[in-house]
């Protein structure tokens, strides 16, 4: 074995699995001795030790008998801690609710995957109640980002064990889940792919929610391709319905505003020497304005943000309990700024989300949108961990590009384009309509290689 199992691709350990190669339950008890043996103990909450090893060992049985379930059968994959697991409670990284009820069932996700054969290894650590995207969590400790060599610096949130996992070369795949960039910002700040979906594209029941009205799904994991695979299975179909084909011309918009603001030159430098490499392939670029860009801001300055509306709605009870006594101090505060947006306040975000939505599609039309994932690269935890003025603003500039996107209900991935400030990691993230996933898969896919040069 040139590499250990979870640190290869999808595709690469499938190759293996599917021609006798390696057995799956080879590969389980090596990457559940690879977590286990991993110095960063706040990576994962737990180990799904029997389950992985029966699933394993059902998974080689099939494969022994010709009967394998597909291309992901033996394939371990890593649960984020918002997934409901049969028999245990879900945490979703707060400790508030360790003592609830175990989930009756798999969420509907997790069953999806188990019926194509991926064997469930795990569950991941997040940002408290996915309200983050920096990843710091005081109660199960903060996962560090594997490419920090000088200092521990921030996994990014909320899909912080997710990313930190894939890109330690623990799992091949992570299930993460994104409301305001918590796929793509862990995935760019850690040097991985991550495909975030339009929203409603995969089934949400058994996923703890942070604000149904912007929550979705994707996998963090080390190829689009991978990430297609993966995509499939959640819908419950067998073969994918997109595919590597020859190169056609991208249509690309860089927006002209916000998106850069602040950005750190490192990952400016790294993003343009990718749409560089992208115009020598033949793509068309084009840099506009996006109006909607300028209109969310002052909308959330106005009348608050949608996520923290939708997110007091759902925790006001234990706010107002001796349980927030016992949350992470800085969820607290941001969530219960929702309590200041009122009910009309409320229909009108609504009212102009649908606005914004319809004008920003006939702007871009069939055309994808490219701008870096994050506008800096992970920066270090301790800093932020002391100082709750530098953590929110940290924090909203970190969740600023991919934010917009999950407001105008965009589908987006996040592809490595290079090292910034520190030798860390910059995310490419290459975004387009709702609906428009296929079309958003493919491109990426495509052009993957030309994107991380």
């Amino acid at each position: 074995m040139t590499r250990p199992y979870g640190a290869m691709s999808i595709a690469e350990l499938s190759a293996l699995i599917q021609t006798g190669a390696v057995d799956p339950v080879e590969v389980t008890e090596a990457v559940l001795a690879g977590i286990e043996a991993y110095p960063d103990k706040a990576v994962f909450v737990s180990l799904l030790k029997d389950r992985a090893l029966a699933e394993a060992e059902a998974s080689s049985k099939r494969l022994k008998d010709g009967r394998s379930l597909g291309l992901l059968d033996g394939i371990p994959i890593a649960w984020k801690d918002l997934f409901d697991i049969e028999g245990l409670p879900t945490t979703a990284g707060s400790k508030v609710l360790k003592k609830a009820e175990p989930a009756r069932k798999d969420a509907a996700i997790v069953d999806l995957l188990k019926q194509a054969g991926m064997v469930a290894v795990g569950r991941t650590n997040m940002s408290e109640f996915a309200f983050s995207g920096i990843g710091i969590n005081p109660h199960y400790g903060t996962p560090r980002n594997p490419h920090g060599k000088d200092a521990p610096r921030i996994p990014g949130g909320s899909s912080s064990g997710s990313a930190v996992a894939v890109a330690a070369g623990l799992v091949p795949v992570a299930m993460g889940t994104d409301t305001g960039g918590s796929i793509r910002i862990p995935s760019a700040l850690n040097g991985i792919v991550g495909y975030k979906a339009t929203r409603g594209r995969h089934a949400m029941d058994g996923v703890y929610p942070l604000a149904t009205s912007l929550d979705s799904l994707g996998p963090l994991c080390r190829t689009v391709q991978d990430a297609v695979w993966i995509d499939t299975a959640m819908r419950g179909l067998a073969a994918p319905q997109t595919a590597r084909r020859p190169q056609e011309p991208l249509d690309i918009v860089i927006p002209t505003n916000i998106a850069f603001d602040g950005a750190e030159p490192g990952v400016v430098t790294a993003f343009e020497a990718a749409i560089g490499r992208l115009e020598k392939a033949g793509a068309r670029i084009s840099r506009t304005t996006i109006p909607a860009f300028d209109e969310i801001p002052a909308l959330m300055a106005k009348r608050g943000a949608l996520v923290t509306a939708e997110a007091f709605a759902l925790h006001q009870q234990r706010l107002s309990g001796p349980e927030a006594v016992e949350m992470d101090h800085r969820v607290v505060a941001r969530t219960r700024l929702g309590e200041k947006i009122s009910m009309p306040d409320y229909i009108a975000i609504l009212e102009t989300k649908a606005r914004l939505i319809a004008e920003t599609e006939a702007l871009i039309g069939d055309r994808f949108v490219a701008m870096p994932s994050v506008a800096h690269v992970a920066p270090p935890i301790e800093a932020l961990e002391k100082d709750d003025e530098l953590f929110f603003a940290t924090n909203g500039k970190t969740l600023r590009n991919t934010a917009l996107g999950n407001f105008l209900d965009w589908c987006g991935v996040s592809i490595p384009c290079g090292k910034g400030d520190a030798d860390m990691p910059v995310g490419f993230l290459l975004s387009a309509g709702a609906n428009r996933d296929e079309a958003l898969l493919q491109a990426a896919m495509s052009y993957e290689e030309t994107v991380r040069g």
